[in-house]
């Protein structure tokens, strides 16, 4: 009996989280549809609106380089990607494990940048980049995602190895392992899941960012993939579809991203959250 009564339970809950999964995913399906409308049932309430054309996504390639912006986006994301991983997981290191002087107190300031909205170091921060001769340029970007993204990196890689043993630490030491070693071959390799995570996490925030890339990026050759909705989206919106066709190829790198390493999303999201 509580057998069955388990199962039933078990499919209801399967039955609310679609259904919820569902409705959660009507604006996005609605996105699709427009990208295939015509201009005339663009606005059409239906999620379904024929007739359908992918006229709105050849508009798109053709009178844009697509390919210029996707890969000032991959640079920018790959490299910003990497050094937070680096530098946030050896600062992780050197406060938890290394226990290095002075490494609390800049710890805790550390966490006094993660309450700094981005809107608020736009203007600083484009100041600074034009006296180093960084506005459209690479560095321009990677610079403040990265200066972004660190704090947040370091506070999950720290809470993962403030659990990490001793006896691993003494056990090194005694074998001869320097200090690097000790980081590349022992503690990198246990905080893989959460690499896995903190760099699909950092992936997604620099590829959609928006507000400082419009800033900084002002030439057109050095734009990135979100700023070409912009040209779509004046006072009348003249073309919808070509609008919401530029944002569907936004978000389908992110979408096969989150597909192929969901994995290990949710296991370096359990990671982080779980001690002990």
């Amino acid at each position: 009996m509580q057998t069955v009564l388990r199962i039933a339970a078990r499919r209801w809950v399967i039955a609310a989280l679609t259904l919820f999964a569902v409705i959660w995913l009507i604006p996005d399906l609605y996105m699709v549809s427009i990208s295939l409308r015509t201009p005339v049932n663009a606005f059409d309430p239906h999620l379904l609106a024929f007739p359908l054309t992918i006229r709105n996504y050849w508009i798109v390639l053709t009178q844009n380089p697509l390919l210029r912006f996707f890969l000032n986006s991959l640079v920018v994301t790959a490299a910003t990607v990497v050094t937070v991983i680096g530098v946030a997981s050896l600062c992780a290191y050197a406060i938890s494990i290394l226990r290095l002087r002075g490494s609390q107190a800049v710890f805790a300031l550390l966490l006094v940048t993660l309450m700094v909205p981005l809107s608020a170091l736009v203007v600083p921060l484009a100041a600074l980049l034009g006296r180093l001769g960084w506005i459209n340029s690479y560095p321009g970007l990677i610079g403040p995602y990265s200066a972004l993204g660190i704090p947040f990196a370091i506070v999950l890689f720290k809470a993962f190895l403030d659990d990490f043993p001793t006896d691993i630490h003494e056990a090194a030491m005694l074998d001869g392992c320097t200090t690097w070693q000790l980081y590349w071959r022992v503690v990198l390799p246990l905080l893989r899941p959460l690499i896995g995570f903190v760099g699909i996490w950092q992936f997604i925030t620099s590829w959609n960012e928006f507000f400082l890339a419009l800033v900084i990026m002002t030439r057109n050759p050095m734009k990135t993939l979100p700023l070409v909705p912009m040209e779509y989206s004046g006072m009348y919106m003249a073309n919808p579809g070509a609008l919401f066709a530029i944002l569907c190829i936004i978000a389908l790198p992110l979408i096969l991203l989150y597909v192929l390493v969901q994995r290990v999303f949710v296991r370096g999201l359990l990671e982080g959250s779980v001690k002990g």
